[in-house]
């Protein structure tokens, strides 16, 4: 994907004030309660963004020093830092995120232009640039904020932002892949319309029209498609966006 470096890093900068801002406007037992992800709590969705940033400062670090530095030492070790950290008082969860937060800035300072064309290695063996990396963050602070459940929905999310994820999870992510059903993803815009065929190779697609919010909502199992044209066929289910 093309990537606007300066943009993407002060979005992320921006996306993470509004996020920390409503995080302290809860208490410890709104933390304790169930989020918009199944089986996750407010606090399960803190301890994983905090966690990510730290798994992101290791691939910066990675790309400016050449390291080899593994995002995550491994899945379960992910998985049970989660879950460890889940249950902490709001306090402590809010200096956690706040501190990692910090310290992917300043590893994203850290790095020299060429730095960012550097290729570095993500969860499960996928690559990438350094210099998409921001807006990857950018995805885990705005998506995660929506399934806080406290005020943000997608339908607020910047426009770049939404079309820059549409066109990564319709055109790459779920391309290709034979557990998403084919499909032709329609986005009407004010500058005229964009499509992917994305997933299973082969058969006849169905057409997914709409707004590139709403295709994002329903793409990413945040929202159950309201609005979406599909040519009066039902919407199929979508397994989740990993």
């Amino acid at each position: 994907m093309t990537t606007d470096l300066a943009r993407d890093l002060t979005a992320v900068r921006e996306a993470t004030e509004r996020l920390l801002t409503a995080v302290r406007g809860l208490d410890d037992a709104a933390v304790a309660e169930p989020s918009r992800l199944p089986g996750w709590t407010r606090g399960h969705v803190l301890t994983h963004l905090a966690r990510n940033a730290d798994a992101l400062v290791n691939v910066l670090v990675s790309a400016r020093t050449g390291e080899h530095i593994p995002m995550y030492p491994d899945e379960r070790a992910r998985d049970a830092a989660i879950e460890d950290g889940a249950g902490r008082p709001l306090a402590v969860q809010l200096d956690d995120l706040e501190r990692s937060s910090s310290a992917f800035n300043d590893a994203a300072a850290a790095l020299h232009s060429g730095d960012w064309f550097r290729t570095v290695e993500l969860r499960g063996g996928a690559t990438g640039l350094a210099a998409e990396m921001p807006f990857r963050r950018l995805a885990e602070v705005e998506l995660h904020h929506v399934d806080l459940g406290i005020g943000r929905e997608i339908a607020d999310l910047p426009g770049f932002f939404t079309d820059g994820l549409l066109a990564q999870v319709a055109g790459e992510r779920f391309a290709g892949r034979e557990d998403v059903p084919a499909l032709i993803v329609a986005a009407s815009g004010a500058h005229g319309g964009r499509e992917w065929r994305t997933g299973r190779p082969g058969g006849d697609p169905l057409r997914v029209s709409g707004s590139p919010a709403a295709l994002l909502g329903w793409l990413t199992g945040r929202e159950a498609g309201t609005g979406l044209d599909a040519g009066g066929s039902p919407l199929p289910s979508l397994p989740p966006l990993g």
